[in-house]
């Protein structure tokens, strides 16, 4: 009984170790991206499939694409530095999904919401960590993501100017 105690306390300790690599604020960081991102993608995938605009289809593809990649390159750094990663969307997030989903006017949401509210929020939180996280190359992907994402919130903000929405 002593030895599976003594086993499980050194497992525990290795786990422990393997998240050393990330300051708590890098692992913040890369949770709220990780998160963010996934929720973008699947809001992309929403838009293609209930958006009655062209516009609103494309950007949701364009979301796809661009999170995609960039999820897949935080999934790596994350992995490298023994960073923890959340496995499904947060409930929060699944939420704010199914609402704008049932919304009437979806495409007017869906810009509203992911385009310029959430792309808002993320840009904010990725200049943060480009600035403050202790991690060089975490710095590095954060100031390198920041241009797709402007990018993005000028796109919905050129939807809402253009009526496409």
């Amino acid at each position: 009984m002593k030895t599976i105690h003594f086993v499980a306390a050194a497992i525990m300790g290795l786990a422990s170790v393997a998240h050393a690599d990330v300051s708590k604020k890098d692992q913040d960081f890369i949770t709220k991206a990780a998160a963010g991102g996934m929720y973008e993608v699947e809001a992309g995938k929403l838009a293609k499939a209930k958006g009655t605009s062209e516009g609103v289809k494309s950007y949701g593809d364009m979301l796809v694409n661009d999170h995609t990649a960039a999820n897949d390159e935080l999934k790596a750094l994350a992995t490298a530095k023994g960073a923890t990663l959340p496995s499904a969307l947060p409930a929060d997030k699944t939420r704010k999904l199914e609402k704008m989903g049932g919304a009437k006017d979806f495409d007017r949401q869906f810009v509203k919401q992911v385009g310029q509210a959430d792309h808002k929020t993320d840009i904010a939180l990725f200049e943060k960590a480009s600035k403050n996280a202790d991690d060089a190359e975490l710095k590095a992907f954060a100031a390198k993501t920041i241009p797709t994402l402007k990018g993005h919130k000028e796109h919905a903000d050129g939807l809402v100017k253009s009526g496409s929405r």
